[in-house]
């Protein structure tokens, strides 16, 4: 199959251009000024496909480099399959995921990326990749990271929270590291004192202060930036490039633009969560409705101005992209397992539907560039995980990932509108977005077209990842 798509205007990290693309089966053979031909072939002629894209971006597939299929997290599973989630994704103008393959201590480390792959194999709509978490870090969990290693999987996520579920103390973050540095691989971070966490947590319900509301109290800032600062230090002492997850406070921020600034090879990650919600207006709701937002990190509070720092440090690559840390739970029968006590709401947002739009209504508020826009959301995070040249780009040899967004549409985020997450409720419920996801192409295939779904799970493949661009 041959696809044109003429008439739209292109939308890459490094400029924009009245542009028509040619995709040649599932790869992308040429960006040609409009109405261009090859040897004298008229194109649109000599194509299967045409699809008219006047008005309108186009641009490459949003990949979302932070996502939770089917978790298990606090005595439950996240709510979204592969299939479900990765449909979702592909219904936001998301093409590909990074999904996260869980170690509890215990457990083998290949044996549980050999599950992740029975788990998404035949079942996704769009392409995805595998980052590993690794707990308990023994040696052979060393060895493990360098197996993963030929296997596509460039970058491991440690935990400095989660008492005997995930958290590795500082030796064990060492040691990791230490491998990191020697074989090329990126050590990704949640950063948060576990230990002062756990503490505050114990202290409020001892007291009484069980609402979710007190998630976001008993889960300071102070707790996110010393852990940022902790995993820096430990970073800059073992040489290992160091990518901090789901940054939600302005403090940890500052501490990746100190040590970016002093030479370091640092990167920060935000969400759309961090962007738009607030620990006053969410977590803050009535009741338990609070629990709708329950994360972690948390939402932070909108008077102490986090919000405002990361669309600022977007602009000033401080933060370098946006992923969803996509980990939804229903309110029925899972997050209502935390009535009465906060400390047991599973921990997740879903959003990886809505991020592309999110960042695009940040373009319309002025916050961002539309360059930035595809950047943080597809370029950078191809780069940072080794998929750039393949994805994250619209040039000839990428794959034919597009989405062509419109933006003089409109889209309506909530429960009945917008939503094909597997979720009983939206956490962006009546959010309106200047701009509307029209057409999807996963590998040259049209997957969602004038408010359709045309894939099917099994479309997406396995995408073996390369090392970072940005190691040093």
């Amino acid at each position: 199959m041959k696809t044109l798509i003429k008439n739209g205007t292109v939308v890459n990290s490094t400029g924009t251009a009245a542009a028509d693309v040619l995709i040649d089966g599932e790869t992308i053979a040429g960006v040609l000024a409009p109405g261009s031909t090859i040897l004298g072939f008229d194109l649109e002629a000599n194509v299967d496909t045409v699809i008219d894209a006047t008005g309108r971006y186009v641009i490459p597939g949003g990949i979302d480099a932070h996502t939770h299929m089917e978790m298990p997290f606090g005595g439950t599973f996240a709510s979204d399959t592969f299939e479900t989630g990765t449909r979702a994704a592909a219904w936001g103008g998301t093409t590909s995921i990074v999904d996260f393959v869980v170690q509890y201590a215990g457990e083998n480390v290949i044996d549980q990326y050999n599950l992740w792959h029975a788990k998404a194999a035949g079942q996704c709509a769009i392409d995805y990749g595998f980052h590993q978490i690794l707990s308990d870090v023994q040696d052979s969990s060393l060895v493990a990271m360098d197996e993963l290693l030929h296997e596509g999987v460039s970058s491991f996520k440690l935990f400095m929270a989660y008492k005997g579920v995930f958290l590795s103390d500082d030796g064990q973050i060492t040691k990791a590291m230490q491998r990191a540095a020697s074989n090329g691989s990126m050590i990704m971070m949640h950063a948060e004192n576990g230990s002062v966490i756990d503490l505050l947590v114990q202290q409020a319900v001892a007291a009484g202060n069980t609402s979710p509301y007190y998630h976001g109290l008993t889960r300071p800032w102070q707790a996110e930036e010393e852990a940022t600062h902790r995993a820096i230090m430990l970073a800059n002492l073992t040489g290992a490039p160091l990518y901090v997850v789901h940054v939600s406070a302005k403090q940890a921020v500052e501490q990746i633009a100190n040590a970016r600034g002093h030479g370091q090879n640092v990167f920060g990650e935000t969400c759309p969560q961090y962007l738009y919600l607030s620990l006053e207006e969410q977590l803050g709701a009535p009741g338990f409705e609070g629990a709708k937002w329950v994360c972690s990190t948390p939402l932070r509070s909108r008077e102490e101005g986090h919000q405002h720092h990361m669309w600022q440090s977007l602009r000033t690559n401080d933060i370098q992209m946006v992923s969803t840390d996509h980990c939804p739970f229903c309110m029925k029968g899972q997050k209502d397992m935390g009535l009465g006590d906060f400390s047991k709401i599973p921990n997740g947002i879903g959003s990886v539907e809505h991020r592309m739009d999110l960042l695009y209504q940040g373009v319309v508020d002025g916050q961002i560039s539309l360059e930035r826009w595809v950047e943080v959301t597809s370029t950078t995070p191809a780069r940072m995980f080794g998929m750039y040249g393949k994805k994250g780009v619209i040039q000839p040899g990428a794959d034919g990932d597009i989405v062509i967004y419109d933006p003089n549409g409109h889209t309506s985020i909530g429960l009945n509108k917008t939503h094909h997450m597997n979720m009983d409720y939206s956490a962006y419920e009546g959010f309106e977005i200047d701009g509307h996801v029209d057409t999807v192409l996963s590998r040259g295939k049209v997957i969602i077209d004038d408010n359709q779904y045309l894939g099917a799970k099994g479309d997406g493949k396995y995408f073996k990842r390369g090392l970072s661009q940005y190691l040093i």
